[in-house]
């Protein structure tokens, strides 16, 4: 029988709880997650200490623990969605990703990766279905960090509805609509057709509602479309390119939006050779993607599938 260390005596003040705590979790093999745990249980008492809650207030607080689990399904993930709103997301974001290397800021993955989107061909549009908005054409290069074009580069994009659904919270909109992957071209080059993203409020029906009213916050993110871009022996880029105001950029819900990576849309409001299949007026908008070396690696989605 594994064994663990334990204190010489009984609990009799709250003081002793946290070392009785560290003392018991002591034998834990695993040096990481020794860490990671003796941490969490310093801080965690630490802050029960600080705010002294009432029994009351420590129930309330379990049962928001348990609503999250119960509000997360296939279609929906509830604890992404919070620790968004509450900056966590995307502070583990900066910490895993400095921009320090020349290569393209990151931001969060979000509650709406649903992965296992369709293969597209190059200027494909990822409008599946009747969808409103100004036609918009998204283009550039895939790039390492000297400038040299990475051919064969897969680009997983994904976007809200102008209307404020992404597609797996609409079931009026067609299975994996403004989804798809795309592959980067001998140069570098892609080329993606879709729609002019808006700005939309995260969902307000379940707990990080509750928790948005009580803090008096609005709900709402700026345009964005996210891309995840991967190469082979290239670090997985997970980041947005951002198409709406300042104002509405400095006030993300979730804290995610970043001055280097805001799209610049151009508005052509007439036909163009250029693009025969897009009706005007339409946008464009032109961004190089920069990656890293490393070793590639891919997010688990936090959903699945879409409402019914």
């Amino acid at each position: 029988m594994d064994s663990y260390v334990t204190t010489t005596r009984l609990i009799s003040k709250e003081e002793d709880v946290t070392p009785a705590v560290l003392a018991a979790m002591e034998a834990t093999s695993d040096p990481r997650f020794k860490e990671i745990i003796t941490s969490l249980v310093r801080h965690l008492h630490a802050f029960l200490r600080e705010v002294r809650p009432t029994e009351a207030e420590y129930e309330k607080g379990l049962q928001i623990l348990n609503a999250i689990g119960q509000q997360t399904d296939n279609a929906h993930n509830e604890a992404v969605l919070i620790c968004d709103v509450l900056g966590a997301s995307t502070l583990i974001d900066l910490i895993n990703n400095d921009g320090m290397q020349g290569e393209t800021m990151s931001a969060l993955l979000g509650p709406f990766y649903r992965g296992s989107a369709p293969d597209c061909e190059f200027g494909d549009t990822i409008a599946r279905s009747t969808t409103s908005g100004d036609p918009l054409v998204l283009k550039g290069r895939v790039l390492d960090v000297n400038g040299e074009p990475i051919s064969g580069a897969t680009l997983d994009v994904w976007q809200a509805s102008p209307d404020g659904l992404y597609e797996n919270q609409d079931k009026d909109q067609a299975d994996f609509n403004l989804r798809g992957k795309f592959v980067s071209d001998e140069n570098g080059n892609y080329l993606i057709r879709t729609v002019k993203p808006a700005g939309y409020p995260v969902p307000v029906h379940t707990t990080t509602g509750d928790l948005l009213r009580a803090q008096k916050r609005p709900p709402m993110r700026p345009a964005h479309v996210h891309f995840i871009v991967s190469a082979p022996e290239h670090k997985t880029l997970i980041t947005q390119i951002f198409a709406d105001t300042d104002e509405a950029m400095v006030n993300d819900v979730v804290f995610g939006a970043k001055e280097q990576i805001a799209g610049d849309l151009e508005l052509r409001e007439t036909p163009s050779a250029e693009y025969p299949d897009v009706a005007a007026p339409f946008y464009t908008c032109t961004y190089d993607f920069i990656l890293k070396p490393g070793e590639p690696r891919f997010p688990e989605p936090p959903i699945k599938g879409k409402v019914s």
